[in-house]
């Protein structure tokens, strides 16, 4: 017969035992584990005026290409400077960035334009009639063209990278069924569009320029933000209401998982790796979301990053897992429910580094 000392030794070694292996499997466990996958490395301060909205960097010259309302930075992020301000645009949204072409196309929301300039200049070599509110603007490889589309007018206007820009014209616009946001393009002719206001995403063969299919979200809302993994095909729709990103397959639409982010999302990222990757969610409240597959089919949040109010969009170097997220001091709002502004001349781009 076991001695009660004994009888407690025992049972604590097996309370113990049974700590640690629950503590090993849990997805809790698996999360702290990657806590810190991304830190805040350095702040790149610019200031200038005016709002921002959808950034581009393109690998090849390691520059930063940022939309701010009435002109264009471009910003050598490793000297940590604006090495070029290109002045056009009324509310100028997003920019595509075309190496092969030598030019940038910037979405212009404001005068209902899309803005060509060479990319070795900086000069405007001129500007082709678009919807008004022309918003995200990507080049698609698969038909050589690039996408912009349309809130206001829910299209979506392809146009030649070559295209003459100062008699010129876009293709016809294709009707997408609802009010499109933002795009994520597989590099195989197909293009996936956010529906914010049908809480859908629209698929265009970008090849044949038609829409063949329309996916629900649910249970996301109002999505905005888009980003895709094209080699696990997999779609990561950032939500607004509710707050969600959205895991869905890219190839039939199938949601796969649901996870909860921050408030007042609009940009989204995929950042691969030998660990599987992370999609990433930019948000308004100051935080950046990170999303990782804990285990096969399983995704779940591994880190929330704080930021800074107002950082709400994003773009990253893949090469280097870098994220870049313009922001801003903030000043306290004036009335309820209104949107903070910007200190004057308080512009800078967060950089954050992957561990």
């Amino acid at each position: 017969m076991l001695q009660p000392g004994r009888r407690t030794l025992i049972a604590a070694l097996s309370l113990a035992a049974i700590v640690a292996a629950v503590t090993v499997v849990t997805p809790k466990a698996r999360g702290q584990a990657k806590s810190e996958v991304y830190r805040v490395d350095k702040t790149i301060p610019l200031g200038g005026a005016g709002g921002w909205d959808l950034l581009a960097f393109e690998p090849q010259s390691h520059l930063l290409y940022v939309p701010r309302s009435t002109h264009l930075m471009v910003i050598d992020v490793a000297a940590g400077k604006a090495v070029a301000d290109i002045a056009g645009g009324q509310r100028n949204h997003g920019v595509a960035v075309v190496p092969s072409a030598g030019r940038g196309f910037i979405s212009d929301g404001g005068a209902g334009a899309i803005i060509i300039f060479d990319l070795k200049s900086n000069a405007i070599l001129g500007k082709l009639d678009a919807p008004k509110d022309a918003d995200d603007i990507l080049f698609d490889s698969a038909s050589g063209k690039v996408l912009c589309v349309s809130g206001d007018e829910g299209c979506l206007v392809p146009l030649a990278p070559d295209v003459d820009p100062t008699s010129g014209k876009t293709d016809a616009r294709i009707d997408l069924g609802g009010k499109p946001e933002a795009m994520a393009i597989d590099g195989n002719g197909k293009a996936f569009v956010n529906l914010e206001d049908k809480d859908q995403v629209a698929v265009v063969d970008t090849r044949a320029m038609k829409v063949i299919d329309h996916w629900p979200v649910a249970p996301g809302g109002s999505p905005v933000g888009m980003a895709i993994d094209p080699a696990h095909r997999r779609l990561f729709v950032a939500c607004r209401k509710p707050q969600k990103m959205i895991v869905m397959n890219a190839d039939d639409g199938k949601v796969l998982a649901d996870v909860a982010i921050g408030a007042g999302v609009d940009g989204a990222g995929f950042d691969d790796g030998e660990d599987g990757g992370y999609a990433l969610a930019s948000c308004r409240d100051g935080t950046l979301a990170v999303v990782g597959e804990t285990s096969p089919g399983k995704f779940e949040l591994v880190q929330t990053v704080p930021t800074k109010p107002g950082a709400r969009t994003m773009t990253l170097d893949p090469a280097t897992h870098t994220i870049y997220l313009p922001a801003a001091e903030m000043q306290p709002t004036t009335h309820p429910g209104g949107r903070p502004a910007a200190k004057p001349d308080s512009f800078m781009i967060l950089v954050l580094k992957r561990r």
